[in-house]
């Protein structure tokens, strides 16, 4: 099992920055990709960014330029820099890791709790 804890969340002026943080544990032996998604109110919950564990990352178009996804695999820990950002980013950020229990086990897919991100204008 994997548990995931998010922070960093909280109050944002518009053009302002965030950084959010989720950090894995439990028992597991390998964490392949973790990633961040986010829900605002009345919507469906939408891909922000994932990064794989060698360092490959991937943006929802919309994110590119504004949010930066980055990991320490030593500290099972992926980092959102969220930068100028705007009263549309206002949702809650979920974190999600991709993990194996042992090496014969099969991937699954951990989430955190979510952190609330609410930018004012």
């Amino acid at each position: 099992q994997v548990q995931l804890v998010e922070s960093g969340g909280g109050l944002v002026q518009a053009g302002g920055s965030l950084r959010l943080s989720c950090a894995a544990s439990g028992r597991f032996f390998r964490i392949n990709a973790m990633g961040w998604s986010r829900q605002a109110p009345g919507k469906q919950r939408e891909l922000v960014a994932t990064i794989t564990s060698s360092g490959i990352t991937n943006y929802a178009d919309s994110k590119k330029g504004r949010f930066t996804i980055s990991r320490e695999n030593g500290k099972n820990t992926v980092y959102l820099q969220m930068n100028s950002l705007e009263p549309e980013d206002t949702a809650v950020y979920y974190c999600n890791a991709e993990a194996k229990s042992a090496p014969w086990g099969s991937w699954n897919n951990y989430w955190g709790q979510g952190t609330q991100v609410t930018v004012s204008s």
